[in-house]
C-alpha cells in the first residue's frame, strides 16, 4: 500500500498547488479512481484467497 499512499499524497500536493478549477477536478477524479482500483485489487485478492482455501477444491 506504500504506492497508494505515495500516489495519493502526490495528487493532494498537486491539487493544493493548482489554481485551475479543471485541474483540481481532474486530480479529484484521479484520486477517486486510485481508491476504486485499490479497492478492486483488495477484493480480487480476497476472492483468490477464498478460492484457494475452499474445501471443495481440496479433493
Amino acid at each position: 500500500m506504500e504506492q497508494k499512499e505515495w500516489m495519493l499524497s502526490q495528487i493532494k500536493d498537486l491539487q493544493q498547488k493548482s489554481t485551475d478549477y479543471r485541474q483540481i477536478a481532474l486530480f479529484q477524479a484521479f484520486e477517486k479512481l486510485i481508491q476504486e482500483q485499490y479497492k478492486r485489487m483488495e477484493q480480487a485478492q480476497g476472492e483468490i484467497d477464498g478460492r484457494m482455501w475452499s474445501p471443495n477444491k481440496w479433493g
